[in-house]
């Protein structure tokens, strides 16, 4: 924590990077279960998101509040007869991911990371040519 509760650059830097990460992880397992139609709970996989705030000013960086399930978008029904789980119909009850959106998702949270990881780099140079000058 820095100056009067201000957190510095690099704790704000650092905290993104946790969160980006975060959001990623939970990104590549929808991405790996987006044919799982079938969880021990018996259902399909539901779409997983993460959960991110800030208080009120932004200083103190980004916490991940946690990780939820993704309730509002309905299970996709997929025409598969045949399968061990289709209904008396032939239709697949399928997990709620939808790939491109997941992809986008990742481009986005991994571009949030590196700008994160340049905002360490940009400090440290900076924090290097002040020890420096100060020689």
């Amino acid at each position: 924590m820095g100056v009067n509760g201000v957190s510095n650059a690099i704790d704000i830097a650092v905290s993104g990077l946790r969160a980006e990460s975060t959001r990623m992880n939970v990104i590549a397992g929808n991405i790996a279960n987006s044919s799982t139609s079938r969880t021990p709970s018996g259902d399909p996989y539901r779409r997983r998101q993460v959960v991110l705030s800030t208080d009120d000013d932004g200083l103190d960086g980004v916490k991940v509040e946690g990780i939820t399930s993704d309730m509002l978008t309905d299970f996709k029904r997929v025409y598969k007869p045949g399968h061990p789980d289709a209904d008396n119909n032939g239709y697949v009850l399928m997990p709620n991911v939808d790939l491109p959106v997941e992809m986008i998702n990742m481009v986005a949270a991994s571009r949030a990371y590196q700008a994160n990881a340049a905002v360490m780099k940009r400090y440290e140079e900076m924090v290097d040519v002040a020890i420096e000058l100060l020689r």
